[in-house]
């Protein structure tokens, strides 16, 4: 379907053309003044220059070209020649008509689908996911399901660090504690323990204590470089227990993305792209891209027109070991082989950015990727406390992405059964798709590249610009609908003209719905989808609040009143699953 914006701008233009000026002036947006009119058009004022005619002239020509139009029920012109639009209430009866009769609820199917790979995620193996964890998942699972849902193929990779030093401080930790491992005997020929000789828990004890002491002795420090330079180098015992790791690791990472009803389609993982580092290192030197400098070899990135510095790309330390650059590179050239995209997208933290400047010029200047596929970063800022630094537990330590969910789930519970909605057996189930909902959208409404409190007593809250609130209304629709069909109820009307200004209000912000929602994908920001729901719920609520829709005696306007409301649930729903999370029946 076409956006709203688009048929109201085809007739407008036609009042251009019917008053002798360019159509190419019908440009139609919001009105800056919405009691007078809901939308307007500037043109008159643009088509001074070209006609040397007073824009108010123009605008009036405009308007009385457009007095018999089909989609207007006034044109009037104000001040210096600004033209205020009004809908006819049959041409946006209708228009909601055919958006409720389409399938796709009037969003436009992409047509050149694109294949898209959003790397998101990036926990580290070994670690917990924690509160810093938690924007990357949630804005990128977002983006991947908006952009599914208009027909692109959108590749998810959690990226997992699996290759550094914290592989090295593990094994080597776990040689001080257990030398006795067969892992660590250089003799040892047959098949090693299917079984990991830890658990996730210990696993993550360990990781800390070895970081720890790494730090304050320098020969252990030194253990752990040479440890990790052996499992890179293939150390057969390294290798098994890196792939015990692994097991252990990805299994706890699952269950926790699966609580926040995350999905990645790859667990790639860092040591993935270690087998093309040495041809793509190579064809840089051949190509004299690559060049030493103190021993490490890099690649200069900077450009003339730079307002702040770049410094080069270091594709190898001087002891020839690789860093995440390299890596990050080396990626790359696995997923255009593998996947030909046309685009990457890094949802990462914001103070990354120079990194992956330095990657995507290194990446273009050494062919990598060709000019038509595009590299995105979107950088994301830091979820604080109500103190305005970053999120801690009550002792000052980072909290447990767990933990996190466990309290939200807590405090939606406690809040359902004071409600007395739901009943005792349904209620925790409740609590935790609305406190899923409570930190996506508490999340998600604020804009990726800003900071954010996280402040729990207002997420979770049932008022106000909340997750909560937007479900509440959603359940709210269902309630009404579910009363309509036990009194008797059958099917919905044809939407009718709008019977009140608040009803017209809500009719007009369903309309917007394809325009918010590709918007929002195309500028990949999940804010404005959550701002356009919020506006809905809002238009939703003050509609029901004025209006006694099931004591309707008019069969035909009650019917049509069912249908609005099962289309603003429909839209509700749809929008809310492409931001991530679900309503439930009853709150």
């Amino acid at each position: 379907m076409k956006r709203i914006i688009e048929r109201i701008e085809e007739e407008a233009a036609r009042g251009f053309e019917s008053a002798g000026f360019n159509p190419k002036y019908a440009k139609v947006t919001l009105s800056n003044r919405p009691d007078l009119a809901e939308y307007q058009c500037n043109g008159a004022m643009a088509a001074k220059k070209e006609y040397g005619t007073a824009p108010r002239k123009i605008a009036e020509a405009v308007a009385e070209a457009l007095a018999d139009s089909d989609v207007f029920s006034e044109v009037s012109v104000a001040g210096p020649g600004f033209i205020n639009l009004k809908l006819k209430r049959t041409f946006l009866s209708q228009y909601l008509r055919d958006m409720g009769n389409d399938g796709e609820l009037s969003l436009n199917m992409a047509e050149n689908p694109e294949t898209i790979i959003i790397d998101y995620g990036g926990p580290n193996v070994a670690k917990p996911l924690h509160v810093g964890h938690l924007r990357s998942a949630i804005i990128g699972e977002s983006i991947k399901r908006m952009g599914r849902r208009l027909g692109h193929k959108v590749i998810g990779d959690v990226h997992l660090g699996d290759w550094g030093l914290q592989m090295g401080l593990i094994i080597t930790e776990l040689h001080e504690r257990r030398p006795d491992l067969v892992y660590f005997d250089e003799n040892y020929t047959g098949e090693y323990p299917a079984e990991a000789p830890f658990t996730i828990s210990e696993l993550e004890e360990i990781y800390p204590a070895a970081s720890a002491r790494s730090k304050e002795d320098e020969a252990y420090k030194a253990k752990a470089l040479q440890a990790t330079h052996e499992l890179q180098e293939g150390c057969r015992g390294y290798k098994a227990l890196w792939q015990h790791i692994m097991e252990v690791s990805v299994t706890d990472l699952k269950k926790n993305y699966k609580r926040l009803d995350v999905e990645f389609d790859l667990w790639k993982k860092e040591s993935d792209a270690q087998p093309y580092i040495p041809d793509m290192i190579q064809k840089m030197k051949d190509e004299g891209l690559a060049y030493e400098d103190d021993g490490a070899l890099i690649v200069d990135v900077a450009s003339e027109s730079d307002t702040k510095t770049v410094p080069p790309c270091i594709l190898l330390k001087s002891d020839g070991a690789s860093l995440y650059t390299t890596t990050d590179l080396a990626t790359i050239v696995e997923r255009m082989k593998l996947f030909s995209p046309d685009e990457i997208l890094y949802v990462v933290d914001k103070r990354q950015e120079m990194h992956f400047i330095q990657v995507f010029r290194c990446a273009r200047k050494a062919g990598i990727v060709s000019d038509d596929v595009k590299l995105s970063f979107l950088g994301f800022g830091t979820m604080n406390g109500k103190d305005g630094k970053p999120f801690k537990t009550r002792e000052g330590g980072v909290m447990r992405l767990e933990t996190l969910i466990d309290d939200i789930d807590a405090e939606m519970y406690k809040k359902i059964v004071e409600n007395r909605s739901v009943r005792d057996k349904d209620a925790e189930e409740t609590a935790e798709t609305v406190g899923l909902a409570a930190i996506k959208y508490g999340d998600l409404s604020n804009q990726a590249s800003k900071d954010y409190i996280f402040d729990i007593d207002r997420f979770t809250s049932f008022e106000g610009n909340t997750g909560p609130y937007i479900l509440y209304t959603i359940v709210r629709i269902k309630s009404i609908l579910s009363r309509y069909r036990e009194e008797g109820g059958t099917g919905n009307g044809p939407i009718l003209e709008p019977a009140s200004d608040g009803e017209k209000t809500l009719m007009l912000q369903l309309s917007r719905y394809n325009e918010a929602f590709e918007n929002a994908f195309a500028e990949r920001a999940p804010h404005r989808l959550c701002a356009y729901i919020y506006e809905l719920s809002n238009d939703l609520n003050s509609f029901y609040h004025e209006t006694k829709i099931l004591s309707e005696e008019n069969e035909e306007q009650k019917r049509s009143w069912i249908a609005l409301l099962d289309l603003t649930m429909r839209v509700l729903e749809d929008a809310i699953n492409a931001l991530g999370f679900s309503a439930p029946d009853r709150m």
